[in-house]
């Protein structure tokens, strides 16, 4: 048993020796590029100006369903839509938690997406 549990910790210290290896190996490489103004990651997506003043949040109240559906995980645009069709008819939400009244919006789908949302 003992020989287990050293043997255990003796693999996890030399793969997480080889990780930091293989970060530090590829620091140069990347500040090259970054230096020479190459880069491979895509360009950052574009944002509404409310979604970019609230870092990455969007209004409940005032998105249109196609940016609901962008922004929202698991929230396509029917669902989307519904949000949009229950605000309009029963005016403004007062809290995040009121868009669990909205048909086809459960609790754990309303929490999975409290970070993307705001008033």
């Amino acid at each position: 048993m003992k020989h287990g549990i050293k043997a255990l910790f003796i693999t996890l210290a030399l793969m997480s020796a080889g990780m930091s290896h293989c970060a530090l190996a590829a620091t140069p490489a990347a500040k090259t590029q970054v230096a020479q103004g190459k880069s491979d990651a895509p360009p950052p997506p574009q944002q509404s100006k409310a979604a970019e003043a609230e870092k990455g949040r969007i209004s409940i109240n005032s998105a249109p369903a196609e940016e609901l559906a962008r922004v929202m995980n698991g929230v396509g645009l029917k669902k989307a839509q519904a949000i949009v069709s229950y605000r309009e008819e029963y005016g403004p939400f007062k809290t995040l938690d009121d868009l669990k009244q909205v048909p086809g919006m459960g609790g754990a789908l309303v929490e999975r997406n409290l970070a993307y949302l705001t008033l």
